[in-house]
């Protein structure tokens, strides 16, 4: 039986360090600036992938969804009608690190971040059809007309952000839900 290989000379590539020095500085700076304004954009989505997880563990549960809502207070409600409440409930927790994780491992790749940014901005679009208050609808405009800058920033000019702003979003739900609050 060999000995392990504990130095880790050689183990990542250039991009691999990136990746994990950029999880390692936005966990570090989301949980220094969690309590302040600044993240307030971030906090809100992370409430809003929340209240979308309700409903659509409602929807796969054969139930109906009312409405949804996001609030200034950082607060939310999914209202549902029907379904099958065992699961609809605790898939806000479950559904917010599930989108969360899924958004941090599509930043990886650059056609992944662009579907990932693309189904991201397509769910904001769904939900103000059945968003019940204006910062709900605010929120999935404001973030729909950033992730399009973004977007654009990526493929017109020598600015590649579209992978580091989707993990950032992406790890602001898993943060929150293991860490903080």
């Amino acid at each position: 039986m060999a000995n392990p290989n504990w130095e880790l000379k050689n183990c990542c590539n250039r991009d691999q360090v990136t990746f994990l020095v950029s999880i390692g500085v936005f966990t570090v700076v989301i949980l220094a600036l969690w309590r302040t304004f600044l993240l307030t954009p971030f906090k809100l989505i992370t409430v809003f992938l929340h209240e979308a997880s309700h409903a659509i563990a409602c929807k796969l549960t054969c139930g109906d969804v009312e409405g949804m809502q996001v609030h200034a207070n950082e607060g939310g409600v999914t209202q549902t009608r029907g379904g099958i409440y065992c699961c609809i409930l605790p898939a806000g927790y479950l559904g917010s690190s599930f989108w969360g994780m899924a958004l941090v491992l599509a930043s990886t790749n650059l056609t992944t971040a662009r579907i990932a940014a693309g189904c991201l901005a397509l769910a904001l679009f769904i939900v103000l059809f059945v968003a019940k208050n204006w910062t709900l609808r605010g929120l999935c405009i404001g973030f729909i007309i950033f992730l399009a800058v973004v977007w654009i920033l990526q493929e017109k000019t020598s600015v590649r952000i579209l992978r580091y702003v989707l993990l950032f979003i992406g790890i602001c739900p898993v943060i929150s839900s293991h860490f903080v609050e």
